[in-house]
């Protein structure tokens, strides 16, 4: 399987959650060069509505 992590070369969103049992991670790296990641379901959902309301598509591509 292909190595889905974002980088600088290739921003975006990355959460994975292999099994009801463990806790989801996730990671976020955006085009202006802003990087997060979490651990926990809580902490990556508020990941995930970070990066969607601040960052990738929210801010277009002028790094702003």
């Amino acid at each position: 399987m292909a190595d889905l992590t974002p980088t600088t070369d290739r921003p975006g969103l990355h959460v994975s959650k292999p099994s009801p049992n463990t806790p989801a991670t996730g990671s976020a790296v955006c085009h202006c060069g802003a990087k997060a990641t979490a651990t926990g379901d809580n902490q990556v959902r508020a990941l995930v509505e970070g990066y969607t309301a601040n960052h990738g598509s929210a801010h277009g591509r002028t790094g702003r």
